[in-house]
């Protein structure tokens, strides 16, 4: 079989641990009712697990070097889609209903955020994600107010997900060799999701952190400043006071007080 090499423009490091993998694959537990994505597997490194499982597999690979390999696995519990995931429907791509739906993937770092928010805006009903991003990237999705990794995709993910760290990569489990350290990090839906308008939610979100250095009022110029300085007051934080500074809850509040 002709070697294939990473090509650094689709951010490719394949991991090569086997002991990783394996744990990557069973951070889920999974029934036939239900349905794996992964996105980027690669040359199956980490399929070769997830096959194991009884639910279904849906694979995204944009790389068609791939397809002799992964078209290894097609049975009929696996579908292998070669198309950037980025672009597709993925609600089309579904079979059936699934009881859960879960996302367990080594996903390129550079587009980490952009499939992601892909993930969220589909609207599908995900149970959970298992994901191995750049450290500093999972330092950011668990990040806490007042800190510098706290920003807009630290609190939308928060509306979503309960977020934990499993577990740290070193450099030496790929191949090539990133330059940073890994974080395996899993997602998990929250039992109940508070009910809004996620398009405006997160047009809120990105102009309250658009300029970090200004406060939360030159960043919210075009809403109801009143409103918005009300409810800091009733809560005892600062008009000065800039988004970094504000938690996940206080958002969803102030989002609230604005919108209703």
């Amino acid at each position: 079989m002709k070697k294939i090499i990473a090509k650094k423009s689709l951010g490719q490091n394949f991991l090569k641990d086997e002991v990783i993998l394996e744990k990557i694959a069973s951070s889920f537990d999974s029934t036939e009712k239900d349905l794996i994505i992964e996105i980027g597997p690669g040359m199956g490194a980490l399929t070769k697990y997830l096959i194991k499982k009884p639910s279904e597999l849906l694979c995204y690979e944009i790389d068609k070097r791939m397809q002799d390999i992964l078209l290894s696995f097609n049975c009929n519990k696996v579908n292998i889609i070669f198309d950037d995931f980025l672009k597709r429907n993925i609600k089309n791509d579904l079979k059936r209903n699934y009881e859960n739906i879960y996302i367990i993937a080594n996903i390129p770092y550079y587009i980490t955020t952009p499939i992601i928010e892909h993930i969220i805006d589909s609207e599908i009903n995900i149970t959970g994600m298992t994901l191995l991003v750049q450290k500093e990237v999972a330092e950011r999705f668990s990040a806490k107010p007042n800190s510098k990794n706290y920003g807009y995709f630290t609190v939308l993910l928060q509306h979503y997900y309960k977020i934990e760290s499993l577990f740290n990569v070193k450099p030496s489990a790929f191949v090539p060799s990133p330059k940073v350290m890994s974080t395996v990090v899993r997602l998990i839906k929250k039992e109940k999701v508070i009910d809004l308008d996620i398009c405006l939610f997160k047009k809120f979100l990105k102009r309250a952190f658009s300029q970090k250095r200004k406060t939360l009022k030159n960043n919210l110029k075009e809403y109801d400043w009143q409103k918005i300085s009300d409810v800091l007051i009733k809560n005892n934080i600062s008009v000065n006071c800039r988004a970094e500074e504000l938690s996940y809850e206080m958002f969803v509040l102030i989002y609230k007080t604005i919108f209703n």
